[in-house]
């Protein structure tokens, strides 16, 4: 177990009591009227966490690695937060690019978190990584940043500024190679699914009490998949089901043949249940309106995207934020006195290029959208 340099984590106070019992140092307390338990801590790199067996490596393939790096090439000195620091692949290479900058982590996986942590060790106190979940954002900012957080205030007491914000959403190589964290249809394991399996419903949990319409809804709305009714018939009528090898062959069996000839018919519905169990879409609506209002004029928003669903609601914030919520019809000019927030900085989403697909095969169904920050009353 090798000490991890200066390299500090911020615990959300929902996780405080498990995580910290991997401190070994406090450094400074982060204590304020309206978040007590915050600490900051050095960790040392975990070898298990309450019970939970660290993979021995976190190797995962930064996605659109290069345009994220492009993208905030230009934006002022400050903090870069990243949502989903996962093994920290763009956190790492953002402090390498940039002397200039310093990145906040924020992941809930806790095996994430210790390869993070060690994987930015080396940039000391430009790197804080955080134990929570990305709605909240708010929260992060307001404890880790405002005036109580690891790097020291200017001259007029102003905390530094949020320059960039990048979401890397969906599941990582890591979660997904790893048979025993249950989102994967190619092994059988128990059912689980959840991001952080320190607490929450499991995904075997869920549908063994979910009701026939729910579920159905559940599997259409985060699917996508028009055989969404038939499938959650034969779930419930096989239920109770403990396993991820179960649940795969249920759906395989609940679906044609022409179905299972095009690829394997239990991706979308193991998706689909992964969304839910993370509450993943209602945590993105928050945090995006959050990223958004955080960013400095000239910071920008980045989101990498895996699930139309997820895409959608990037867009839809986004255009809204672009418009300042205009109301006005779209061909005529705006009379309604609403001001743009941001501006996009590509037409539409980018995809992966043919040779990122070639080494990375999980890279090709990710759309990226990037905004930037406008002055206040600059028009779009």
């Amino acid at each position: 177990m090798s000490t991890l340099g200066s390299t500090r984590t911020l615990q959300h106070p929902a996780n405080a009591e498990t995580m910290r019992s991997l401190s070994t140092v406090p450094v400074e307390d982060l204590s304020s009227a309206l978040f007590p338990e915050w600490r900051f801590r050095i960790l040392e790199a975990p070898t298990s966490v309450e019970g939970l067996q660290m993979a021995p490596t976190f190797n995962h393939r930064s996605v659109q690695l290069a345009e994220v790096l492009d993208l905030f090439s230009s934006v002022p000195a400050g903090v870069v937060i990243d949502c989903t620091l996962g093994g920290a692949g763009h956190a790492a290479a953002l402090l390498e690019a940039r002397s200039d900058l310093r990145v906040l982590g924020i992941d809930r996986d806790p095996v994430a978190l210790a390869a993070a942590t060690e994987r930015l060790a080396p940039f000391g106190d430009r790197a804080v990584v955080v134990s929570s979940r990305f709605d909240a954002l708010g929260e992060v900012i307001a404890a880790g940043l405002a005036g109580h957080g690891p790097w020291p205030t200017d001259v007029d007491g102003n905390p530094p500024q949020v320059v960039g914000i990048l979401f890397d959403l969906g599941v990582s190589s890591p979660q997904l190679d790893d048979p025993d964290r249950g989102f994967s249809y190619r092994a059988d394991a128990p059912l689980d699914m959840r991001m952080d399996q320190r607490g929450g419903q499991t995904a075997a949990e869920l549908i063994n009490t979910i009701d026939l319409d729910a579920l159905t809804d559940l599997l259409r709305e985060n699917g996508e998949d028009r055989l969404a009714r038939r499938i959650a018939k034969a779930i419930l009528a096989a239920r109770p089901i403990a396993t991820t090898g179960e649940l795969a062959e249920i759906v395989a069996q609940s679906v044609p043949a022409a179905v299972r000839r095009r690829g394997h018919p239990a991706k979308r519905t193991f998706q689909a249940l992964r969304i839910a169990v993370n509450a993943e879409l209602d945590q993105l609506a928050i945090a995006l309106d959050v990223a958004l209002g955080a960013l400095v004029p000239g910071g920008r928003c980045v989101v990498l995207s895996y699930h139309s669903g997820e895409d959608r609601m990037v867009k839809r914030a986004f255009q809204a934020a672009m418009t300042g919520g205009c109301t006005c019809p779209a061909q005529l000019p705006c009379v309604c006195g609403a001001t743009p927030v941001v501006a996009k900085l590509h037409g539409g989403s980018l995809g992966a290029t043919e040779e990122e697909i070639a080494v990375n095969p999980r890279a090709e169904s990710v759309r990226l959208r990037a905004v930037v920050k406008l002055e206040e009353g600059h028009d779009a």
